[in-house]
C-alpha cells in the first residue's frame, strides 16, 4: 500500500518536473511564439482589409395554417353531404418543414436564376448577375468552350446544354454552402425566415425576392392544382349548357312562329314547341345547379390561393457585415502564436526521440 502511494506521489512529482520543463522550454522560445503572433496578427489585419464585405437580406413569412376551415369548411363539408366535390384542401405534402427545403431545393434555385433583373439598364438573369460578380468571365474568356456560354432571362431547362448544366450545379452548390440559409426558427411558431447572402447587395435583394415569388407560385399552383381543375371543369359544363339552354329558347320561338294562326285542332303539328320547352326547363335546372357548384369551386380556389403571406421584405440598405480589423490581428495573431507553440512542442518531440 505505501509503495503504490510512493509510486504515486513520484509520477506525480514527475509530472510536474515534466511541466515546469515544457514551460521553461516555450519561455525560452518566447520570441519565436511572439513573432509567429506579430505576423498572424499581420495576416488577419490584411484578410480583414482584403475581404469584401458582404450584404445580408432577410425576408420572413408565415405559412397558413390549414388545420381551421371556419364557416368554409363547414360550407364544403354541407356540399361533400350533397355529392359535390369541391376540390377543397390541398393535402399537407408542403408544411413548414417540407418547405424549407423546398427553398433549397435545385429546380426553385435555378429556375429563380432565370429570373430577370435588370443591371446597368441592360436585362440579364441573375444567374448572369451572379457570373459578373465573382469574376468568371475573365477566366471563361481563355476557353472556347465557356467564352459564348451565356444564361438568358427566362431560359427553360430543356434549351440548356451540359456546360449550363454543370454552372448551373457549381452556383447551386455554392449558394447552398454559404449563402442560402432557410429556417424555421421555432417548431411552434409557422414563421419562417429566408436569409441570402452575398457580396452584391442588389444580387441578395433580387434574389431572395425572387426566390420567394418563385416558391409561392409553385406552391400556390400544387397546393390549389385541385381545386382549379375542378372549377375549370364546372365553368365548361356551365358554358355548354348555357349554350344547349339558349339553343333550346330558340327552338322554342321558331316552333311557335310556325304554329301562329296553326288551326287549334292540329295538335301534332304543336309537338317540336313542346318539346323545345321541356329542354328549356332541363337545361334551365341543370345550369342553376351548375352555377352555385361552379361559383362554391371559386370560393374554394380563392381559399385554396393565399398560402404563403410575406410579414418582411428586404430594404435597401441590407445589414452590411464587415470581418472586422481588430477581430482579424485577435485572432489571425492567437492561431498564428498556438501554431507556434504546436510546432515547437513536435520539434523537441521528434528531437527526443531521435537522440
Amino acid at each position: 500500500m505505501n509503495n503504490t502511494i510512493e509510486n504515486d506521489e513520484i509520477s506525480l512529482k514527475e509530472l510536474i518536473e515534466k511541466a515546469k520543463e515544457w514551460y521553461s522550454y516555450l519561455l525560452s522560445q518566447w520570441k519565436i511564439i511572439v513573432l509567429a503572433g506579430i505576423v498572424g496578427a499581420g495576416l488577419g489585419l490584411t484578410y480583414s482589409i482584403v475581404k469584401k464585405p458582404v450584404y445580408k437580406a432577410t425576408l420572413t413569412f408565415a405559412l397558413e395554417d390549414e388545420k381551421g376551415g371556419g364557416g368554409l369548411g363547414g360550407a364544403l363539408g354541407l356540399a361533400g353531404s350533397f355529392g359535390l366535390d369541391l376540390g377543397g384542401g390541398g393535402g399537407s405534402i408542403f408544411s413548414a418543414s417540407n418547405l424549407t427545403e423546398l427553398f433549397k431545393s435545385r429546380s426553385m434555385v435555378e429556375q429563380t436564376l432565370m429570373s430577370p433583373v435588370r443591371e446597368n439598364g441592360k436585362e440579364i438573369s441573375l444567374a448572369e448577375m451572379y457570373i459578373q460578380n465573382n469574376e468568371w468571365r475573365d477566366s471563361w474568356n481563355e476557353n472556347p468552350k465557356l467564352k459564348n456560354i451565356e444564361f438568358l432571362p427566362r431560359t427553360q431547362r430543356k434549351y440548356f446544354t451540359r456546360i449550363h448544366d454543370s454552372i448551373l450545379g457549381v452556383i447551386y452548390q455554392n449558394l447552398l454552402k454559404s449563402s442560402l440559409s432557410v429556417a424555421q426558427k421555432d417548431k411552434k411558431i409557422t414563421i419562417i425566415t429566408m436569409d441570402v447572402v452575398s457580396n452584391n447587395e442588389l444580387f441578395s435583394l433580387y434574389f431572395c425576392e425572387a426566390l420567394a415569388s418563385q416558391v409561392g407560385k409553385f406552391y400556390v399552383d400544387t397546393k390549389s392544382k385541385k381545386a382549379r381543375m375542378n372549377m375549370e371543369i364546372l365553368e365548361k359544363q356551365t358554358d355548354s349548357i348555357r349554350s344547349e339552354l339558349n339553343g333550346a329558347i330558340t327552338g322554342v320561338a321558331i316552333a311557335n312562329d310556325n304554329t301562329f294562326m296553326l288551326n287549334p285542332a292540329l295538335n301534332v303539328r304543336r309537338t317540336p314547341s313542346a318539346r323545345r320547352q321541356v329542354d328549356v326547363q332541363a337545361n334551365t335546372a341543370i345550369l342553376n345547379e351548375l352555377v352555385k357548384q361552379t361559383e362554391l369551386a371559386k370560393v374554394t380556389l380563392r381559399k385554396e390561393t393565399p398560402l404563403i403571406q410575406v410579414i418582411d421584405r428586404p430594404i435597401l440598405p441590407l445589414t452590411k457585415e464587415r470581418y472586422g480589423k481588430a477581430k482579424g490581428i485577435i485572432v489571425g495573431g492567437f492561431l498564428a502564436g498556438i501554431l507556434a507553440v504546436l510546432s515547437l512542442i513536435v520539434r523537441r518531440l521528434l528531437r527526443e526521440l531521435l537522440i
